[in-house]
């Protein structure tokens, strides 16, 4: 196989929206309240997708080292169990990816007060208990948690607070209103690989909770969203966009219910773009608010 096309599905493609979403959606929040600056949210961005990247580089590896992850699995390909990438090497990865991380969190100090270092360490330091450490928080069922933090809370509101130094009571509702979006890509993964985590001993929400409430959570993470964003959405006069959210998520919800294994990983991406889309879309109706 090619190796530059083994090394982009290590970076798992269909995880990425998810980060930028997180970003689109604080800097559309921040905007409403203060000039667009640019260089702040180019690096919010840059930083949020390195992380993630940083993110999925160790949970390969770490998953692997650890006898987590095995040939032929139900998921996407695995480069280092399938033996396409070395250990080393996607050890080597993940901390070059998350050092790169770190030197476009410094650009935001340009634009942002020094407790944006300590931030920034939170989140290098949560992209490696994801995964290792005495308590992997995803092998004991906090990965939807981590997942509503940090793809949906902490970007949300620090690319809105670097855009206006503020923190309006809108962006909080948002931020978990995309965490829960967010969380529910995870909520996916662990669907579709539900049978072999539990055989393998990592317990996941979906492990725990079983397939039934698993599918119910995902249902209700949708509503949830949406009932958080309704109030700023009516102040634009656009309801619509949540409208339209929701009903495609009914329609997801409804299809992960007849479907399983591999037949699941076209549904995580659209899951993932999805949120994606509802930020894009939330973006443009706070810049056409802002112009009238």
């Amino acid at each position: 196989m090619n190796r530059l096309k083994i090394w982009i599905e290590a970076v798992r493609l269909r995880t990425i929206p998810v980060s930028v979403a997180g970003v689109i959606a604080g800097v559309a929040y921040g905007a409403m309240f203060a000039p667009l600056r640019w260089g702040a949210a180019a690096a919010c961005m840059a930083f949020a997708i390195l992380a993630q990247i940083a993110s999925n580089f160790a949970n390969e590896y770490f998953d692997y080292r650890d006898g987590l992850d095995r040939p032929g699995r139900e998921g996407p390909r695995r480069g280092v169990t399938e033996g396409d990438i070395t250990p080393r090497a996607m050890l080597i990865a993940t901390v070059t990816t998350i050092v790169l991380a770190c030197l476009c969190g410094c650009v935001l100090l340009f634009y942002g007060p020094w407790w944006l270092v300590i931030a920034g360490a939170v989140i290098a330091l949560a992209v490696f208990a994801y995964s290792a450490g005495p308590w992997p928080l995803s092998r004991h069922a906090m990965g939807e948690v981590m997942v509503v933090v940090f793809f949906g809370i902490v970007p949300v509101m620090l690319s809105c607070f670097l855009q206006c130094d503020l923190w309006p009571t809108e962006s909080i509702y948002g931020s978990i209103a995309i965490g829960l979006m967010t969380a529910n890509v995870l909520i996916v993964n662990n669907y579709r690989d539900r049978n072999d985590d539990a055989s393998v001993g990592k317990t996941t929400l979906a492990v725990i909770i079983g397939p039934r409430l698993t599918l119910c959570l995902y249902l209700l993470n949708g509503i949830a969203a949406c009932a958080l964003v309704w109030g700023v959405w009516t102040r634009l006069g656009c309801v619509a966009v949540p409208i339209a959210y929701l009903c495609l998520h009914l329609i997801l919800t409804a299809l992960l219910a007849t479907r399983s294994g591999k037949a699941l990983n076209p549904l995580l991406g659209i899951t993932a773009m999805l949120v994606l889309v509802y930020s894009i879309a939330f973006a443009i109706a706070t810049s056409i608010s802002i112009q009238q």
